[in-house]
This record gives C-alpha cells, structure tokens and sequence, in this order.
C-alpha cells in the first residue's frame, strides 16, 4: 500500500554540522545520495575509486563535497583510506555503505576473495570496521548499508563454496553479497544497541535506472532493457530509500527501507521485510565470524547478546 504522503529529500532535515561518508558516490544511487545531503548542509565524502571521476562529480554537486580515494577491492586501500578518514575528521555521522558490482565474470579481488562478495560485502565490513571508532559516541550517527532485492534470489549463504571456487553463478554471488549486507547489518545494529548512539540500518533501491546492470550476459540485455523501461525508477527516486534510512528522525536501528510498490520495485521510500533466511542469527553471528577472519579487521564493539 502507498502512502498518502509521500516522501522525498524536501523532507531530510537539515545536515548542516554532519559529515557524511558514502562509498561509490561519483555515479548513480551514490551520486544521488550525496547530491542530496549536500544540498541540504552536509560535509560530504565520496569516497570513490577513481578520484578524477570523483572531481567531475563533486563539482556537480551544490556544497561541502571532498574526494577520498578508495578501492573496496583492496583491504590495503580500504585500510588506507580509513586511515585518511580518521585523520581528516574527528567524527562520521553517516557512513553509506552504496557502492557496488553486480553479476560479473567470474573474478577476484586483490586479496582473493569472489569480487562481488569482496566488493559489496568484506570490503565494507571491513571499511565500517575501521570508522566505527568515529561514530560511536556521535548521537544520531548511523551505518546505512545498500541492499537489493536480489538477496532474495540465490538461497543460502554457501559455505561449502564461499568464494565460489569450484562452480561459479553470477546471479547466486550476487545474491549471496546481498544477503550478507543485511545478515551484516543486523548483527552489526545488536552489538550497537546498547550504547544507543549509532544505529545499523538497511535500505535497497527497487528497480532504478543505473548502470549497476552493464556486467549482465549480452543474452538478456534485451529482456532486461524491456523490463527496466517499465519498471525503473529513475536513480534519484532510487535513492530515496537510503536517504529516508539516513536521515528520517524516526528510523530505527536494524529497519530495511525499500520502494512500497508492486514487488518493491518502485514507490515512495518505507520500511520493507527482508527473506527469512536474512533474520537466521545463527547464520549472522558465522558470517561475522568468517569476515573478521578473512579481513582482520574488528570490531569495537562486543559480540551481541
């Protein structure tokens, strides 16, 4: 069911005073998001892997918007990168975990790791880890992670097979890497919620026109492009439900905000239910465990009751 209101930036309250940090945000829903929150008085960071891109949008951008060069694909970046964060900013109010591949060949990253896995999951597992220690005692920060409707598509986490070594699907990783945002996610909000400061929120774009798709197989572009030309949204209306989790004074520590149209699809920006598989603790608590290991990187926060 829609809203009767719906809601758009008009209702992000004032930034002025916070400094955001969002991963992937020269293109897309990350350029939306910054656009945004710059607009309306943030300090915003895109934190991108190509700085030059990342210029040529900052400079589209009305605001306080700086360039960090970061690489999710490359632990020694993304410690590199946090480093730069912490010593630039004594506190984060916001950082977006947006940034993100999807059904590409099969590949890896700079430390071995499936590269959808590496990129969208350990690679910001691994950025959060390192910057939390900025936000913690920051009343109102929050840790806001991209989903996608996708996690609902490839089943289980596969542990047999983690970095899929013996027998790739491109849908399945990707699926598998957007599973593990929200297994991230609400873990992460269990071990926060008694301090009471930071809260772990999800959000997901429905179907927007971005070019996240560009690794699809040439075989269905066809099908795709048909589909997308009557169900996306553009990238701005996708980005809203990631905004709405940044910013709604209301949102509460492990929600999902996704569009509330047909199939969650398109809509104005509410709190959505993620798959049952997405809520299994046990399975969240070993995904933990399995990052912090293939990373190295904890967390300052104790294991959640």
């Amino acid at each position: 069911m829609t809203d009767r209101t719906a809601w758009t930036t008009a209702d992000i309250p004032d930034q002025t005073g916070r400094t955001a940090v969002i991963t992937g945000a020269n293109t897309g829903l990350g350029f939306e998001t910054a656009k945004a929150l710059a607009a309306r008085g943030a300090r915003v960071v895109l934190a991108v892997r190509d700085t030059g891109k990342g210029a040529q949008a900052a400079a589209r951008m009305t605001g306080d918007v700086e360039v960090q060069e970061l690489d999710l694909t490359s632990l020694a970046s993304i410690a590199a990168a946090a480093g730069d964060l912490k010593s630039r900013f004594e506190r984060i109010d916001l950082l977006i975990n947006n940034a993100g591949v999807m059904t590409t060949p099969k590949a890896t990253t700079a430390d071995g790791f499936e590269l959808q896995f590496g990129t969208n999951h350990l690679g910001h597992f691994a950025l959060t880890g390192q910057l939390l220690e900025t936000m913690l005692d920051v009343p109102g920060s929050r840790v806001v992670t991209v989903s996608s409707n996708g996690h609902k598509m490839g089943g289980a986490i596969h542990w047999d097979d983690l970095q899929w070594e013996r027998r790739y699907n491109r849908m399945s990783a990707y699926s598998q890497s957007k599973l593990a945002n929200l297994m991230f996610t609400y873990e992460l909000q269990r071990r926060l919620a008694p301090r009471g400061t930071t809260v772990a929120v999800a959000a997901h774009p429905g179907t927007s026109s971005t070019e996240l798709g560009r690794n699809l197989p040439q075989a269905l572009q066809p099908a795709v492009n048909r589909a997308a030309a009557l169900l996306a949204q553009s990238a701005a209306a996708g980005a809203l439900p990631t905004l709405r989790a940044a910013t709604d004074p209301g949102v509460l520590g492990g929600q999902y905000y996704g569009p509330d149209g047909i199939g969650q699809q398109r809509g104005n920006p509410v709190v959505v239910a993620s798959n049952a598989l997405s809520y299994d603790l046990a399975q969240q608590r070993r995904l933990w465990a399995v990052s912090e290991e293939l990373t190295k990187v904890t967390f300052p926060v104790p294991v959640s009751a």
